[in-house]
């Protein structure tokens, strides 16, 4: 079982900052003129996405890591299990500290991630890619490190690691103006980790602020957990916000979040989430992973009108190869895009009449054929960008007076999944 919180947790927090300051400057908190003025209210992004490895989990990597160094300064080597930002964080803090890391990654994790762990640890981080499956590798370093003597740092359910990402409570509440008290803080969920930590130094230090919670559609398991009244493994995560799609919270971190009720934490969904990557992207320049953009995401869902609110953005480790498919997944949530089989009559005039019932909005973006269904029938998979529902009311009105015969395939993703 993780250790029990320090007695003072603040000093503990205070004290983990002070540590951080040699490796990292306080991320900065920023006004988003934009956010503010869309939900008529005072925005402050808290950008972790600007730490040194792109997210907040440098935080309590490098806190677990000094304290057990403080507790037995022969402790030399550290180890983990992630395909992400905790890989990157005890990687970053392995180099700072001079010590060395063995990270266990899924062997089917993005080069690009083992090539930023790689960089960050330097010649003091040795990678293992270990099984298909998370659970598989993480199996594999707890095994590792019985056989070798080596610490396992946990990704979220510590009481060390909780201390560590607290620090950015602190940090909030030092750079919030003079006067100026948050109404509603805002915080993106994963395993708990940086909740329970927030949670816990905000009940402390601003006792009159609120909090809300956000989880993707995909992995809700603090809202499970608050549901059940306990602990609960969820049978299956969508792992598309990779950085928070988790199945388990960890059980330190229930915890602190149990009295909570269960409609305190909102649930994003995933094409949803890619709409405000875009958002962000286009308008602010502000580049966010899937998780990293859940706590703005969730604005949307909280009545702000005159409140002071600050969302957590925890991460910016975005893939751009993911780009074509995360526009993808928000212009067909945003209802701006749809998919048809279309079944075209194969005779000469018939693609031009099809293409004579198109709107003036209507753009076609993709146009295959998939197979003859008869002798004089083709199946078409039609691809359409249009300005949104009421245009595409209005496109299928006009297909369906024509005689054309189609089916809408957007929103089955069995067979989306097979053919787009």
């Amino acid at each position: 079982m993780t250790a029990p919180f320090a007695p003072d947790f603040i000093a503990a927090v205070r004290a983990a900052e002070g540590a951080l300051r040699p490796i990292f400057d306080p991320t900065p908190l920023q006004r988003n003129d934009y956010l503010s003025a869309k939900h008529r209210a005072e925005v402050w992004l808290k950008r972790e996405d600007l730490t040194p490895v792109r997210s907040y989990k440098i935080r309590g990597a490098a806190n677990a890591m000094r304290k057990a160094l403080a507790a037995d300064p022969a402790r030399r080597r550290f180890v983990c299990a992630s395909a992400g930002n905790h890989a990157q964080g005890m990687a970053f803090a392995c180099r700072h500290y001079g010590t060395e890391g063995v990270v266990f990654m899924p062997v089917t994790t993005p080069q690009q991630k083992i090539d930023k762990t790689r960089q960050f640890g330097g010649g003091n981080v040795e990678i293992r890619l270990v099984g298909d499956y998370f659970d598989n590798t993480l199996a594999s370093a707890q095994a590792y490190c019985v056989q070798a003597g080596a610490t396992f740092l946990p990704p979220f359910d510590s009481a060390d690691v909780i201390e560590g990402q607290a620090t950015c409570a602190v940090e909030i509440l030092d750079q919030l103006p003079e006067g100026v008290t948050a109404d509603v803080l805002v915080l993106p969920v994963g395993g708990g980790g940086l909740a329970a930590g927030m949670v816990r130094a905000f009940d402390a230090l601003s006792p009159g602020t609120g909090f809300r919670f956000v989880e993707p559609a995909g992995g809700p398991s603090l809202r499970a957990a608050l549901e059940a009244g306990a602990v609960v493994t969820l049978p299956k995560v969508d792992n598309f916000v990779d950085g928070a799609a988790v199945a388990r919270i960890g059980e330190l971190n229930f915890a602190e979040l149990k009295r909570f009720a269960p409609q305190d934490v909102l649930i994003a969904p995933e094409d949803r989430i890619c709409g405000t990557m875009v958002e962000l992207l286009n308008v602010e320049g502000i580049v966010l992973e899937p998780a990293g953009a859940l706590s703005v995401d969730a604005l949307r869902d909280i009545d702000l009108a005159g409140r002071t609110v600050v969302a957590v953005v925890s991460g910016g480790n975005f893939d751009f190869d993911r780009l074509p498919d995360v526009k993808e997944r928000a212009l067909r949530f945003e209802r701006r895009k749809k998919y048809y089989i279309l079944r075209l009559p194969q005779r000469p005039g018939a693609l031009r009449e099809f293409l004579g019932v198109l709107g003036p909005h209507d753009d076609i973006s993709r146009f295959e054929y998939l197979k003859k269904s008869a002798r004089n029938f083709g199946s078409v998979l039609l691809g359409i960008e249009s300005g949104g529902q009421a245009d595409f009311d209005g496109l299928e009105a006009r297909m369906t007076a024509a005689g054309f015969a189609f089916q809408d395939i957007t929103d089955d993703t069995v067979i989306t999944s097979l053919i787009i």
